[in-house]
Order: structure tokens, then sequence, then C-alpha cells
């Protein structure tokens, strides 16, 4: 549907990078003799490298993206998705070259093989993000492609919504079909008449797309539509309403030929689960090194503060529903658990709520390391472990699973985490079911970019206090 995945804008693409990967060997190349000196590598003084280098590596970096799934438009809808596949392509291109420069060439210099790793990289992401800025703020619209949508139900206005998010690409919902007399009172919706109406509002509102949004009891009106609209010159696609019955995800599969449904599919694929787990031991660990000064202060003040132990494990509830120890610095007196009841409250809308600002528990050093959230770095063990993630919806407490309605466990989808979406969206002040659907949202979006930018909004939310108590 989106003019700008076509399958010439995929051949520009491709031209672009084999123009820009060469562009970055050359510079490379030119820069080497004048880049410093690291002990362990020879000097180099003037770098000529065969002609065969500079036709084997642009080939091998499109060829690579060709095979990675770069240019498939339905994997770069999303920037966040665009930016991670060319990133991880170009690393694997990356390794590739390397492993072939060292059975044929191995006076290649590592360093300038350093230099035009990082070059190209930059490069072709930076390519990518400016075609964004140009689609998306150009004085020159794209071209318009008119769209409409067979039925106004909640699907049907969350494919609108999708629509008015990518108009800068040229789309533009024209209105809605539908039988239901209640579409006329929906906010938002423009009915232009029902379904029997569709061969003429598509000629008299020049419609070139039309997406068909029925709900499963109105999925036998959906062939009569296709033959409707079988000889007019428009695109046509059906969104079929079982993504709410999805329980993480949902994907459509080829079974020799025939399209089905998988609703339930993992919500981490092997590679997202793989590079998730090396970003936690690597991000980690250098946290771990950086915060040992405030690991030995805080223990020391809870040790000078009150009785008791300075580290508090308590039961969570992590990945796929498994029990595991969370490690805390204690900032509550001893037995605190025991007096869970007496501030346990119901809120307004009837959602239990069982943290409070003025909780009586709290010691005095409790108070501060909760403020600033001190007291959760000792879970670092835990990510070391592989019982948490650095970022993932927060561990629940196990009683509290019992307060949890069916579609709310899709949380456990994936690793718990130390802080997540809706820690930077609000922390301790939205109660259970907001947290849950801030969960689901990073699940349903989760990248290694999404990740990396929670992390580096958290320390900005803890600063501010918001929440936390």
């Amino acid at each position: 549907m989106l003019r700008r995945f076509s399958v010439n804008y995929a051949v520009l693409s491709m031209a672009l990078d084999w123009v820009l990967t060469l562009f970055a060997l050359l510079i490379a190349v030119s820069l080497r003799p004048s880049l410093p000196q690291v002990p362990f590598l020879v000097p180099v003084q003037e770098l000529i490298l065969p002609l065969w280098v500079y036709v084997l590596v642009p080939v091998l970096w499109v060829t690579v993206f060709v095979v990675s799934s770069v240019y498939d438009p339905k994997g770069t809808y999303r920037l966040v998705d665009e930016l991670q596949s060319t990133s991880l392509a170009s690393l694997l291109a990356a390794l590739i070259c390397a492993g072939l420069f060292y059975l044929t060439f191995r006076e290649f210099s590592r360093w300038l093989f350093i230099t035009f790793v990082g070059l190209n990289i930059f490069f072709l992401v930076g390519w990518r993000l400016i075609a964004r800025l140009i689609w998306r703020w150009s004085r020159f619209p794209a071209a318009e492609r008119r769209v409409l949508i067979v039925g106004a139900g909640e699907l049907g206005r969350r494919v609108g919504e999708l629509i008015g998010e990518y108009n800068w690409t040229g789309l533009s919902l024209v209105g809605y079909l539908d039988d239901a007399q209640e579409a006329e009172d929906r906010e938002g919706v423009t009915l232009l008449g029902d379904l029997d109406a569709a061969r003429t509002v598509i000629g008299e509102q020049a419609i070139s797309d039309v997406v068909i949004t029925l709900p499963p009891y109105a999925y036998g009106k959906v062939n009569d539509l296709v033959l409707q609209m079988h000889d007019l010159p428009i695109l046509t696609r059906v969104v079929p309403d079982y993504f709410s019955l999805a329980l993480y995800q949902a994907t459509v599969e080829d079974f020799a030929g025939v399209p089905m449904i998988n609703l339930r599919d993992p919500a981490l694929n092997e590679v997202q689960r793989l590079l998730k787990r090396v970003f936690d031991l690597t991000a980690g660990s250098l946290i771990m090194l950086l915060i040992l000064p405030i690991l030995s202060i805080v223990a020391l003040a809870i040790k000078l503060d009150s009785d008791g132990v300075i580290i508090f494990r308590q039961k969570r509830v992590g990945e796929n529903g498994r029990l595991f120890n969370m490690y805390k610095f204690r900032s509550m007196i001893p037995g605190a658990e025991t007096m869970q009841d007496a501030v346990t409250r119901v809120d307004a809308e009837g959602h239990i709520v069982y943290k409070k600002a003025d909780d009586p528990r709290i010691t005095r050093v409790g108070r501060i390391i909760r403020r600033t959230s001190l007291d959760e770095l000792p879970q670092l063990f835990n990510v070391m472990k592989g019982d948490m993630s650095l970022v993932g919806p927060r561990p629940e407490l196990p009683f509290m699973i019992g307060q949890y309605e069916p579609w709310q466990h899709k949380r456990f989808a994936v690793p718990q985490g130390m802080t997540g979406w809706w820690q930077i969206n609000g922390r301790a002040d939205k109660p259970l079911h907001l947290h849950t659907e801030d969960d689901l949202y990073y699940i349903q979006n989760y990248s290694l970019w999404m990740d990396l930018y929670i992390l580096l909004k958290t320390p900005w939310v803890v600063v501010r206090g918001k929440g936390a108590y």
C-alpha cells in the first residue's frame, strides 16, 4: 500500500548501498596512512588494494542485504525496523568479508577494515534517515492513494489511524463503508454508505485501495464484495479480525501456497532473544563495574540505619510464569511483608494498588534509595544470572497473579526487566491494568533499539523521581 516501498525504490536502495559502500572503502583507504598508530599494528605509509577488492566488497554487501531481506518492504515500514535490519546485515557482511580476507588477502589492514565498516554503517544508516525526512517533509507530496475501508468497527478504525500516521507517503483515508447503523455515531468515522454501495463509492471517490476489515460474523460478505470489485482498477486487501486472539503477536505463514495465520508466534524470535541476552551481559557488566562504589555506600548505609539483612530476596514471577528470587536493597523494616494488608488498597475503578507514598514500613535510608531507585541496583545480579533482563515488563509478585485477567498474562512472554516502557511513562503512579497495556505495547513493538532507548531514558526518569516511593 505504501508507495515509498516500491520495486523501483528497492532498486534505488541497492544502487545507493553499492555506491556508498565503495565510497566508504575509498575514504578508508585514503585515511589509513594518517590514522593514529596502534602498537600491535604495522605502520602503513601507502596503501594500494587490488582492483578485485573494490569490486568484491560492494557486491558482497548488497548480496548480504538482499539475503537478509533489508530491501523487503514488509520489514521496513517502521524506522526502527529498517535501522535494525540495516545495522545487523552490515555486521553480518563485515564478518563474512573479514573471513574472506583472512583466507585470500591477509595483507588487508585491520585498522583499515574497522574504519571502513564504521564509515559504511554510518553512510548506509544515514541515507535511510535522510530519505525518511525527505519523504516526510518534502514540499512535493507523494502520489496520492485514496483508501476506502470496508468495516467501521474497532479493527477498521485502527487501520484508519495507521493510514493517518503514514499520510506522508501519499495515503489518504476517504472514508468507511458499513452496514451497522451504530457506525454513524462513532467519533471520527466518515461513513460513505453501506456495503452494497461499494462500486458506486469507488467510482465517485476515485478510490485506488480498498481495505476490508469486517468482523468474523460478516465474513460471508467478503466473497460478494471481492466479486463486485474484481473488474475495477483497485488494490483490495483483507485484514482478518483474528489478531485479538493472538497470544503475543500474529503472523501470516505460507503453507504449500495456503496462507495461514499463526496466533501463537513467540514474542521474541531466536535472533532477537540472542541479541537481547548479549546486550544484557555486555551492558550489565559495564554498569556493574561503574556502580560498585555506589553499591558499597548504599550497603553500608542500610547496615548502619537499621537491623536486618542488606540484600532482600523476594519471590517474583518471571518469563513464562517461572518463579525466581529477585534481589533488592532492603528498604523496609524486618517483617514488612506480614504488614502488606495494611497498605494495600483498591482505587476508584476497582483495581488493586499495593504501594503508597506514606508507607510506614519504609526506613529512613529506604525512603532515599526507593526515591532514587537505588534499591533496584542488586537486580543486576539477576540480569547476569539470566533471571531478568535490563529492559522488560516488571516481575510481578506471585499473589498478584490471581488478580490478573486472562489477557494480562501476555506480559510474561518476554524476560522481565529492571526497567521498561511503563516505568519511563508513569512508574508507580499507574495502576496494574495500565502497566499491562504498556508492557504489551513493548512486547508487540520490541526491538534492540527500543531497549536502548528505554535504558537511556531511565536515568532521567529516576532523577525526576516521579511515581517512585
